[in-house]
């Protein structure tokens, strides 16, 4: 059996790891009564006496939680944007490459995706990495997510009694295109620069749909929107949380909380041969987080890595 303790129990990540992980027979869960969660020394003693360490906490309590780690056997994923491009953390996105499971298994620290990340990454690396787009691609990307990713205080915001009617109608953020997301998305997928990035909450609790659309004659390979699908098809075929759908499953209506409660990204391929839009839709707490995390924690511990995922 193995100990594990989860810092930031008490967050929207944190909570639905602890849920998904309460009630398996291998796994100890290391708890903290509330008027010690905060408590440095009592975090400490948890944090170098587990076998691995979930943080889901603010980027400097993440940062402070590594600091405290002096036993040198404990393993960390980290679901804060913290270590995500850091030296000596590994970017927890199994699918993403071929060797990236086994680099997983292997380390002591995993930095978990975000879930924007997630959904682009998912789109955009796979054609880098395969000489289909060019690095230096003038990106944009749109992302639509349920207001749950907004963390506690944007939960109440929403679902409040009166609450601000400006909340019933899609809200655009990161205005000055500067979103925390955008440096794991650089890194990981190759690019020489960052893409426009168009993040939307809309006034639904959970779900996340990431477009990417692309005009062919840009890109390096004439392989037809067909083509692109295939590609998708082939290198996600082994993998059992990232499914593309087939040409003629594409829907008039795309819905962001199509997965809401699932732990797989699906991918859609759609367009003509002169424009192409790539979606990616999946659980922004799923695949995007908390079920990212479990993964992890699966292929780190040596167990099937679906356990405790639908």
């Amino acid at each position: 059996m193995f100990n594990v303790f989860i810092d930031g129990r008490e967050g929207t990540t944190g909570l639905q790891i602890y849920e998904r992980l309460q009630r398996r027979g291998d796994i100890n869960l290391m708890v903290l009564p509330d008027e010690k969660r905060k408590d440095v020394a009592a975090r400490k003693e948890c944090l170098n006496s587990a076998d691995l360490c979930f943080l889901c906490l603010p980027d400097s309590a993440a940062r402070e939680s590594v600091s405290l780690i002096e036993n040198e056997k404990v393993r960390v994923i980290d679901a804060s944007t913290a270590h995500r491009t850091a030296e000596g953390w590994v970017y927890g996105f199994p699918e993403i490459a071929p060797d990236r499971r086994e680099q997983i298994a292997a380390a002591k620290r995993v930095a978990n995706p975000g879930c924007h990340a997630t959904g682009f990454i998912s789109l955009v690396a796979p054609l880098v990495k395969g000489g289909i787009l060019p690095a230096d691609y003038p990106l944009v990307a749109h992302s639509v997510t349920g207001y749950s990713g907004g963390g506690k205080k944007m939960i109440a915001e929403y679902e409040a009694e009166e609450r601000d009617v400006a909340l019933d109608s899609p809200r655009q953020y990161s205005l000055k295109l500067g979103h925390k997301h955008l440096p794991e998305m650089v890194r990981e997928c190759g690019l020489a620069h960052a893409p426009i990035f168009n993040p939307i909450v809309a006034d639904f609790y959970c779900g996340m749909c990431v477009t990417v659309p692309l005009y062919a004659k840009l890109l390096l390979k004439n392989i037809g929107v067909d083509g692109v699908r295939e590609y998708f098809a082939k290198y996600y075929a082994s993998h059992k949380f990232i499914k593309v759908s087939p040409k003629d499953d594409i829907p008039a209506y795309l819905a962001a909380n199509e997965l809401a409660g699932k732990n797989f990204l699906k991918i859609y391929v759609s367009g003509n041969d002169e424009m192409i839009l790539l979606c990616s839709v999946f659980d922004n707490l799923g695949k995007g987080a908390s079920g990212a995390a479990v993964q992890n924690m699966n292929i780190m511990l040596g167990m099937d890595e679906s356990i405790s995922l639908i």
